[in-house]
Parts: C-alpha cells; sequence; structure tokens
C-alpha cells in the first residue's frame, strides 16, 4: 500500500462538477493499493499518516503531527482520494504498465477500510473523492512537504 502524503493549506476533490471532499490546513493522502495488501497494511498506514510529524511547532521545527494538531484545538483534517496510478511501473518505454495496481474491487475495499481507520483515529470523518471516477484535485501543498508512504504486504507467518 502506497500514500503520497501532502501537508496543505487547503485541498479539495471535484467529481462531474461537485464536491465530494475538501479539508482545510492538514494532509492530502493520495492512496493506491496493490495485489497483496491487507488490513494490516490499511491499519499500519493509517496508524503513520495520522502521527506523522511533518507539522510545524512553537520553534518552526516539523515535530507535530495531526494528532497533535487536533488534540491542540486546531481546525485540521485529512483528505484522502484514491489513486491507483501510484502503482504505475515505468522502467520500460514511455507507457504506465498498471499490473502492480489492486482490481477495483479489492482496492476498493481497502481504501474504505484505510479510511475508517484513519476517521477513527482521528476522531472525525475524514472526506474522501469517489473510488474510480474521474476526479479534479485542488491542493495548496504548505512549505511544499510530501512524502511517499509505502507498507508492503508481509506473507502470513507459519
Amino acid at each position: 500500500m502506497r500514500a503520497l502524503v501532502q501537508r496543505v493549506s487547503e485541498a479539495s476533490v471535484t467529481v462531474d462538477g461537485r464536491v465530494t471532499g475538501r479539508v482545510g490546513a492538514g494532509l492530502l493522502v493520495l492512496l493506491g493499493v496493490t495485489h497483496a495488501d491487507t488490513d494490516a497494511e490499511a491499519r499500519w498506514l493509517a496508524e503513520k499518516v495520522a502521527a506523522l510529524r511533518i507539522f510545524p511547532d512553537d520553534d518552526g521545527k516539523m515535530n507535530r503531527s495531526l494528532l497533535d494538531r487536533l488534540a491542540r484545538g486546531d481546525d485540521a483534517g485529512a483528505l484522502v482520494v484514491s489513486q491507483f496510478t501510484l502503482y504505475g511501473a515505468t522502467a520500460k518505454g514511455t507507457r504506465p504498465s498498471f499490473v502492480d495496481a489492486a482490481r477495483p474491487e479489492h482496492a476498493e475495499a481497502l481504501y474504505e477500510r484505510f479510511v475508517t481507520l484513519l476517521a477513527e483515529r482521528l476522531g472525525r470523518p475524514v472526506p474522501t473523492g469517489v473510488f474510480g471516477a474521474m476526479m479534479d484535485v485542488a491542493l495548496v501543498n504548505d512549505g511544499p512537504v510530501t512524502l511517499l508512504l509505502e507498507r508492503e504486504a508481509r506473507p502470513p507467518t507459519p
């Protein structure tokens, strides 16, 4: 599972002329799912996103998480958008291959699970795009701060 996490001043996603999700200061999370991903990867990634210390503290150092900001009473949140192209392979030629991206039925269930887990961890709803739709994503990247988080599925222990 991969997440491209951007610290934003604001972000929104629009589908067919209708805003489906919007967040002020906080995080925009573009989420990609691969075939072997399970609930364990979704849980790990939701915890990591919530606790990622990329917001400035009183001294201006990146030392606060989204959880820290919410605990202080700041108006902060996360917007999550599905993005299968995070698994685009470009090693051969110039046309990306998406064979590593999970099939929609698998990816959508884990995308929704990630959103649920993140909302539970943050203690507030998490706005989203529309899975599988053509979306217009608008954002003001704050910093800019952009990180790629990834957790590969681990085989079950015998």
